[in-house]
């Protein structure tokens, strides 16, 4: 399957684009990797850590507080 052929879901971003996705420090995703503070899964690609765009959307739903939901 070639990346054209990926739903957009699941396109691979970089560290950074993620961070910025996220509006976090690039490091901070580095340390939340190291050790463990939030569940959100990443994708070893030799030395590169890539991050599965559904993924982040997955994180940010289940970290999502208040709001009305009635």
């Amino acid at each position: 399957m070639t990346h054209s052929e990926h739903p957009a879901g699941d396109r691979l971003l970089t560290r950074k684009e993620a961070a910025d996705y996220l509006g976090v420090a690039e490091n901070t995703l580095s340390v939340w990797a190291s050790e463990g503070r939030y569940r959100l899964p990443y994708i070893k690609v030799g030395r590169l850590v890539k991050y599965r765009l559904s993924d982040l959307n997955e994180f940010l739903a289940r970290n999502t507080q208040g709001g009305a939901h009635e």
